[in-house]
């Protein structure tokens, strides 16, 4: 297991990157805490798989460097780095048994065969994969293959972290949360540093105790799974994060008021500053912090979805679409509504950034 540190990390696959559309990945200073589960979680061509590369070291960055335990490992090759992958497809002997999957790492690494067949039969405890271990790998569905994979990573006992790149991308959907759950079961038994690579938010979010969310190739914003849906540091993760996600609306400070359009919806924190040169600010609250009220920002209802437990409801104020959520059973207003905004969970945005 490892403290692994990003320091002044950047990359391009441009030979000369000179604007900031030439870096696959922008400027980065992160660390992940020995033993921790992370989840890189961001859209397709945000940067995710680069940065996975990096850590491995199939990929040297152009700039910065690459620590484990605060040693210098930017040019160190991956068979040196102690890493175990499991990737989007599973990666098997469909030859070999599921046993013999299981323990080719060991055995690669001479590893004695009694303590081979004792971690083998741990980890297949663990995997629910004993009463399997004399099939052949071949005979397995998509699920069984992928908690063979998982095992491989986890049966030797000197990996520095298991990284997981999209693990349930191939599997049913009624078996993601079976294995999500086995994930996080198995990271609290075995205490590995785990980075799982997702754009699925509801796999990062029930699987890691910090999230790293991407965007465009650059960090918006690191925190527990609480923090980024209370408190998003930038709109992206407010859009991102949720179902659905944060309203972001048009706004403009009047003296001690936050306005938006003509209507005020709430007072300027104290400790509001903005910074000089900014081009937009906005006011960001998520659909579960906005309720009907008797004062408030007046709208008009323009749809009612039923999501079962609740309804998701649109509203429209001066061109701005506002959507909150009303518990299932709870009347809509069919005129004169009017809508407040928890002060708590309502935040100013300026060029994208959290300011209050």
């Amino acid at each position: 297991m490892a403290r692994i540190g990003l320091h002044n990390v950047r990359h391009s696959y441009v030979p000369n990157p000179k604007a900031d559309e030439d870096w696959a990945l922008k400027h980065m200073d992160v660390e992940w805490q020995d033993g921790g589960a992370y989840a890189l979680l961001g859209p397709s061509g945000c940067g995710k798989t680069t940065l996975l590369n990096i850590i491995s070291g199939l990929l040297s960055p152009s700039e910065g460097t690459v620590t484990f335990d605060g040693t210098d490992v930017t040019s160190t090759p991956p068979d040196h780095r102690n890493i175990a992958q499991v990737f989007q497809f599973p990666v098997v002997y469909d030859t070999m048994t599921v046993y013999d999957n299981l323990a080719f790492p060991l055995r690669n690494r001479g590893v004695k065969e009694g303590a081979v067949d004792a971690r083998v039969r741990e980890i297949a405890t663990m995997l629910d994969l004993t009463s399997t271990l004399e099939q052949r790998a071949s005979g397995l569905t998509a699920d069984g293959k992928q908690k063979i994979s998982l095992g491989r990573g986890l049966v030797r006992s000197d990996v520095n972290v298991i990284m997981f790149d999209e693990p349930l991308t191939v599997i049913d959907p009624h078996l993601k949360w079976v294995l999500r759950s086995k994930l996080k079961e198995l990271h609290q038994r075995v205490g590995a540093t785990m980075i799982y690579v997702t754009h699925d938010q509801t796999e990062a979010l029930t699987f890691a105790d910090q999230v790293v969310v991407m965007h465009e190739g650059a960090v918006v914003q690191v925190g527990t799974p609480v923090d980024l849906f209370e408190r998003p540091q930038h709109t992206f993760v407010g859009h991102f994060i949720g179902s659905p996600g944060m309203n972001v609306l048009p706004g403009h400070i009047d003296g001690s008021k936050i306005m938006l359009g003509s209507s005020t919806v709430g007072k300027v924190p104290k400790k509001l500053e903005i910074p000089e040169h900014s081009e937009k600010l906005e006011i960001g609250v998520r659909p579960e912090f906005v309720s009907f009220s008797s004062r408030g920002v007046p709208v008009r209802v323009t749809k009612v979805s039923d999501a079962g437990r609740f309804q998701i409801v649109e509203t429209e104020h001066e061109n701005n679409t506002i959507r909150l959520l009303v518990p299932e059973g709870k009347p809509v207003p069919s005129e004169n509504a009017k809508l407040a905004f928890d002060p708590k969970y309502t935040q100013v945005y300026v060029d994208g950034w959290a300011v209050s």
